[in-house]
């Protein structure tokens, strides 16, 4: 079996947190903070976004391997890795807008949560079938 489109959403997924990554070096290199956050909103804001990639983005990337491995539908795999994608896009961009764009913050989360939910289900189902 071949695996084709995980891989890209992989990719796709990893271009936001090195984007969310880049904001925060630079941000540490132009203020001089090199340890923690010393409580700058900023930072903090900046560190939290690409932190909340880091901890939703493997988990929704390893669930759709899964999906994908088990040979679910390839518009499947494809209609929950763009949710998966758009939710982490949408996210960022709405943590990282000033001020917090909380509509496009929540959209993400919804977004995630969907991919995660959905994937885990049809993961369940294939099992118990």
């Amino acid at each position: 079996m071949t695996i084709a489109i995980t891989p890209f959403y992989a990719a796709s997924v990893l271009f936001i947190y090195l984007a969310l990554s880049m904001r925060v070096i630079e941000f540490r290199r132009t203020f001089r903070i090199y340890d923690g956050d010393e409580g700058n909103p900023s930072l903090i804001r900046r560190m939290r976004a690409q932190a909340n990639c880091a901890e939703y983005a493997p988990i929704g990337l390893v669930l759709l391997l899964m999906l994908e491995l088990q040979g679910w539908p390839p518009l499947f795999v494809h209609a929950l890795g763009a949710c998966l994608l758009l939710g982490r896009a949408s996210h960022a961009y709405g943590v990282i807008s000033k001020p917090i764009n909380f509509t496009m913050r929540n959209l993400g989360m919804l977004l995630t949560f969907a991919q995660i939910i959905a994937t885990c289900a049809l993961l369940v189902v294939r099992a118990l079938m």
